[in-house]
């Protein structure tokens, strides 16, 4: 394959503190409280990371989520300040919450395989009886997950339970509520625009130095994010017809068929060079639905090499 990945970083920048290095992100921690979040092409699925990268991902996954952050810092401040290469994000450190605020427009992905279960609560919220996988909730739910390490499941917990153990305190959570909502009911507007319904998503929040609470992360993207086609919704439901999608649920069907759900034991199925490929093309035909834009593909030549300096233009233009 032609195209180079970004799989691995091992960036060293001026001031540099510290490096995390999640699923799919690499943060590196600089002096002046300056955060350098680098999407790289890593591709996860049942929290497991895959062994090959996914050409493409890691910039439209940035450029999605720095579109989104710009249409709803109005409603929500986020950490975002600069976005110096096409994989890259800058912006302010935080302390970031350890949860994640997971909220669901529709009973789908987790959600429809617990209530398949014969669950009818999630998180502490009840979920009404009658519903059918696909079904659209009376009004969204909000349900939490713990922050997994990585190589570590991201588990369901409930607000009383967050409460009450001191993950956050309550004026805190009803902020992180309140945003929540605003914020799924704007991605919820801007989907809608495209042709899409947002089903479900996630938000990460932090706590700046001076104690603003803030959108952190990323933000509507087809990893963090379960996307339907409007048009046909209504008569597939009507049909028990599966619905059209835009998300990385086709990676998870994939594994799925080749025996493989992240449990203990399995092994990643071998991805060929194809399948990478049309992954690739998956995603960039989810970037174009989901921004309404043609995506322009970086030069990937010597991308660590681009990544580094265009961080360091960036950095010495300060």
């Amino acid at each position: 394959m032609a195209n180079n990945t970004i799989y691995e970083t091992e960036f060293n920048f001026p001031g540099q503190k510290d490096v995390y290095k999640g699923k799919v992100r690499s943060v590196y921690t600089l002096e002046n409280d300056r955060l350098v979040m680098i999407a790289t092409d890593r591709l996860s699925a049942f929290d497991v990371v895959m062994p090959k990268g996914i050409p493409y991902k890691g910039q439209i996954l940035n450029q999605i989520a720095t579109q989104m952050m710009a249409s709803t810092e109005d409603i929500v401040p986020n950490w975002l300040t600069a976005t110096p290469d096409p994989n890259v994000a800058v912006g302010v450190a935080c302390e970031p919450f350890k949860i994640e605020m997971v909220i669901r427009g529709y009973l789908s992905g987790h959600a429809a395989r617990e209530y398949k279960l014969g669950k009818r609560m999630l998180c502490g919220v009840a979920m009404p009886d009658g519903m059918k996988e696909n079904d659209k909730f009376p009004s969204p739910i909000i349900t939490p997950a713990t922050k997994a390490e990585m190589g570590d499941h991201d588990e369901d917990i409930s607000k009383e339970d967050i409460l009450s153990k001191g993950i956050v305190s309550a004026e805190d959570y009803a902020l992180l509520e309140k945003y929540t909502y605003a914020l799924f009911q704007r991605g919820t507007e801007i989907a809608a625009d495209r042709g899409l319904i947002l089903v479900d998503t996630k938000y990460e929040f932090g706590k700046t130095k001076d104690g603003e609470i803030v959108l952190i992360d990323e933000i509507h993207t087809p990893d963090s994010s379960r996307y339907f086609y409007s048009e046909g919704y209504q008569e597939r439901q009507d049909a028990n017809e599966p619905q059209k999608q835009l998300s990385k649920e086709f990676v998870r069907q994939w594994l799925i068929a080749n025996d493989f759900q992240g449990l203990e034991g399995q092994t990643v199925p071998e991805m060929s060079d194809e399948y990478i490929e049309s992954v690739s093309e998956r995603y960039i035909e989810l970037y174009e639905h989901i921004t309404g834009e043609p995506f322009v593909k970086a030069d990937t030549t010597h991308i660590h090499d681009r990544i580094n300096r265009n961080v360091l233009n960036y950095l010495e233009s300060l």
